[in-house]
């Protein structure tokens, strides 16, 4: 398997190397692959909960409003059609599931499109590890701003809770482990900070 190298950026400030996969993250684009499993992603979402009566669902109408004949009236059986005031909704909407089924391989490789993308663009920044001592913002603020960064989307091994309390007040920042990576957020932020242990999980994932 051909390997390429990413700059790690270590604690001590000082910036190195780590070999990581051609075929993870040294893909081509793939732009309808990527548009498929993100429109996927997007429908799975939607809540699809939204709903209104027809005139079966609506009480009462049960008698004819007025006699057939000689009220100079349009002819009407129930006081719940879509005419009346109150009445059923003409072609009502109904609860419907949006979601589009892809299959692990599809979304594997727009995974693999995304992150290589990320790589070429030099929008993946890779660090040694993201730890605070204490859960305070001052603290994440300063562990960003060693790598010049005000904003991104921070991947970790694992969200721990001073971390979680620590970030979780910075503006366009997240912070998420590795199982909770998604494609819409890969592409949604600008930068995406990942740690060395973190980056290793999803290569194992993805091979």
């Amino acid at each position: 398997m051909s390997t390429m190298e990413i700059t790690l950026h270590k604690a001590d400030g000082k910036a190195g190397k780590v070999a990581v996969s051609e075929a993870i993250f040294g893909t081509a684009y793939n732009e309808p692959l990527v548009h498929q499993i993100l429109t996927s992603y997007t429908a799975g979402s939607r809540a699809g909960t939204k709903a209104q009566k027809t005139r079966s669902d609506v009480s009462g109408g049960g008698r004819k409003p007025f006699k057939q004949k000689g009220t100079g009236r349009a002819r009407a059986g129930t006081i719940r059609g879509p005419i009346w005031r109150g009445g059923g909704v003409t072609f009502a909407a109904r609860p419907r599931d949006y979601s589009k089924k892809v299959n692990k391989k599809m979304y594997r490789g727009a995974m693999r499109s995304i992150l290589s993308e990320l790589v070429r663009q030099e929008r993946l920044i890779c660090v040694e590890e993201f730890m605070v001592d204490e859960p305070k913002t001052k603290n994440a603020i300063q562990k960003l701003a060693d790598v010049q960064l005000t904003e991104a989307l921070i991947i970790t091994e694992e969200v721990t809770k001073d971390l979680y309390l620590a970030t979780r007040n910075i503006p366009r920042v997240d912070i998420i482990d590795t199982t909770e990576i998604d494609p819409y957020s890969l592409i949604g932020f600008n930068k995406v900070l990942i740690t060395k242990g973190a980056l290793e999980k999803v290569e194992t994932w993805l091979s």
